[in-house]
């Protein structure tokens, strides 16, 4: 079995460690970004300084994930996808990962044209990973 690195917005926390946890249950490797606001953490109160050292580490955590994992899955409900979101597609396709997407409702054509299908669900996503 393969192993997937889920990227999209905090904004879609719940829904994302819920797709995460069914693959997981499914018996896949999963990846998850580190959800700092989503997770407890408050940005206001990290000193103005340390941000951008904050900002900084998480990227580059979330960018190990997404070279350790064979497939990138993006889960940009409702066609949505981020300032970090379209950060992370480029540095998938940068990396010649095979990239899924949830929706196909993206209005952007070029992000729609990197992915390699679009898959609703963790079991559909499980044939990829084969």
């Amino acid at each position: 079995m393969k192993s997937v690195v889920i990227c999209g917005s905090s904004s879609f926390a719940p829904e994302m460690r819920e797709f995460a946890n069914k693959l997981k249950e499914l018996g896949v490797i999963v990846y998850e970004p580190h959800l700092y606001r989503a997770s407890g953490g408050v940005w206001n109160e990290i000193k103005e300084s340390d941000r951008k050292y904050v900002a900084l580490g998480l990227t580059h955590d979330h960018f190990y994930k997404m070279r350790m994992a064979d497939v990138i899955y993006i889960y940009n409900k409702d066609g949505y996808a981020g300032v970090s979101t379209n950060m992370e597609i480029g540095y998938a396709v940068a990396l010649n990962k095979p990239i899924y997407g949830q929706s196909a409702e993206d209005t952007e054509p070029c992000r729609r044209v990197v992915f390699s299908g679009i898959v609703k669900n963790p079991e559909d996503l499980i044939a990829y990973l084969k």
